[in-house]
């Protein structure tokens, strides 16, 4: 089992920046493709961004590509979103999630979720 918990969210303005960072619990957390997810007010859970096992492949939403940028620590069990540019249609909860199997952009290949964090951006 993985356990996930996110931090970093807050009240931002438009145009600013926030780093949302995904703890993972286990030994393991190299062994799974890593994966933000974000849910709006009335929305349905969308994919943000993406990375595989050891970083060498990461997937972005159209509308977050050239602003957020996903990494990950492997000797930390930390997950990364860099988010730049920000925009008020980007508030919502962000998600962290864990596919074992690698993960990219559907919300079912994900096997663990984290509680969310939540990001508003100001106009």
């Amino acid at each position: 089992q993985v356990q996930l918990v996110e931090s970093g969210g807050g009240l931002v303005q438009a145009g600013g920046t926030l780093r949302l960072s995904c703890a993972a619990s286990g030994r393991t957390f190299s062994r799974y493709a890593m994966g933000w997810f974000r849910q709006a007010p009335g929305k349905e859970r969308e994919f943000v961004a993406a990375i595989g096992r050891s970083a060498g492949s990461t997937y972005y939403a159209g509308s977050v590509k050239g602003r957020f940028t996903i990494s990950r620590d492997n000797a930390k069990n930390t997950v990364y979103l860099q988010m730049n540019s920000l925009k008020p249609e980007d508030t919502a909860v962000y998600y962290c999630a864990a596919a074992s199997g690698g993960g990219t952009y559907y919300y079912d290949e994900y096997d663990y979720w984290g509680q969310g964090t939540q990001v508003t951006v100001s106009s």
